[in-house]
């Protein structure tokens, strides 16, 4: 399970570096609007790019964001009834949703869209609006995205069961996230973070 563990440690770093990236491109979002706007209301110039760009951005954010969302366990629940469940209930049904639902729809969005992907980059598709953007980048944020999440989903999957093999803390539990990381790190042998924390706090 350590060795499981270390793989769920490298997959969260990956998801949280993602998804730190992506917050930028919603401030990104915002200043192309915002130029787009006073170009167009000012100097009466506007560009399909301008435009393009920014749902390509929006995008992102939502197609690459997913793993970090399911990382800081920030997507939505049925809170009435997972508040009354028990903690190993909990982590049962999510052992079971990530196995019989979740990886199998990752496989196959990735593979369904790939196709789609390969086919705008041989092509070189271009939008249909003028002066518009190419269209592979957009396309292959689906596979992408979708790529991430089942990474996050086997780091999950890896906290969820050595939860339920008594060799780690409860990630579901609210307010013990940060705890629950440390928890992962000694059991891994990583004292780092809590060795950073302390340094922090001085």
């Amino acid at each position: 399970m350590g060795t499981l563990l270390k793989l769920s440690q490298s997959i969260d770093a990956v998801g949280r570096l993602v998804g730190r990236t992506v917050i930028w491109f919603i401030f990104a979002t915002a200043v192309i609007s915002a130029l787009n706007a006073v170009a167009r209301k000012a100097f009466n110039v506007g560009s399909n790019a301008f435009l393009e760009i920014q749902w390509y951005l929006f995008a992102a954010v939502f197609m690459l964001g997913a793993g970090y969302a399911f990382l800081q366990n920030a997507h939505v629940r049925i809170d009435v009834i997972a508040n009354k469940l028990s903690p190993r209930m909990r982590n049962l049904i999510d052992v079971v949703g990530i196995i019989v639902f979740l990886l199998p729809l990752c496989y196959f969005m990735i593979t369904f869209s790939w196709p789609v992907v390969h086919g705008a980059w041989v092509s070189g598709e271009m939008s249909s609006n003028a002066g518009g953007l190419i269209r592979w980048p957009v396309y292959a944020l689906v596979p992408a995205g979708f790529g991430l999440l089942a990474l996050q989903a086997i780091s999950e999957l890896i906290k969820r069961l050595a939860f339920l093999t008594g060799n780690g803390p409860d990630c579901l539990a609210r307010d013990t996230h940060n705890d629950a990381e440390e928890h992962i790190h000694a059991a891994v042998g990583d004292t780092t973070p809590n060795n950073a924390a302390g340094e922090s706090q001085k």
